[in-house]
């Protein structure tokens, strides 16, 4: 039985025009059910759908929603793959406005995750905003990485819940 046998039925309530506009009352308990069957790369074509979305905020707000609820693993994960999309100057430029300077060694330095403590939400909605205008493909990467944490993407809330179920429903019509 595929995943889409076992959720289907489920998001084909998602898949009206305009289902973001008024999230189901218990959106959350279907991303559940749909995580729990779905692959990851499924739940990630549907985050980076919510990312793009003009239905909900902007990638750096959300963005820095997810990484104040993270671990300090997850943060430093994040981060990590932040840093690498965003250029030398705009990285050193953030981080000094932040009074961050010295948190990064070398060029090729990884923030343990520490260091990535240290960051607030607020310099994370910063580096996300400059690393999609530079890097597009930062969203989709950073999709992959929250694909693999549900219980995070829940915090978003039910509108970027929704849009996630939306986009994977269109994708189950497409199959």
């Amino acid at each position: 039985m595929s995943w889409l046998d076992e959720v289907g039925k489920l998001l084909k309530q998602y898949t009206s025009s305009g289902a973001a506009a008024a999230p189901a009352l218990d959106v959350q308990a279907h991303f559940d059910q749909v995580a729990q069957a779905a692959p990851s790369s499924a739940i990630a074509e549907g985050l980076a759908a919510a990312f793009r979305s003009d239905q909900t905020p902007a990638f750096g707000q959300l963005l820095s929603t997810l990484f104040a609820n993270s671990n300090a693993d997850q943060k430093a994960g994040m981060l990590n793959q932040l840093i690498s999309s965003v250029n030398p100057a705009t990285l050193t430029q953030i981080l000094s406005g932040a009074g961050l300077t010295g948190l990064l060694g070398g060029a090729a330095a990884q923030l343990s995750p520490d260091q990535a403590q240290r960051v607030s939400p607020e310099v994370v909605q910063q580096l996300a905003t400059h690393a999609e205008k530079a890097n597009p493909s930062i969203v989709d990467t950073l999709s992959s990485f929250y694909a693999q944490h549900g219980t995070l993407v829940k915090t978003l809330g039910g509108t970027v819940l929704t849009v996630v179920l939306a986009k994977m429903a269109e994708g189950q019509k497409q199959a």
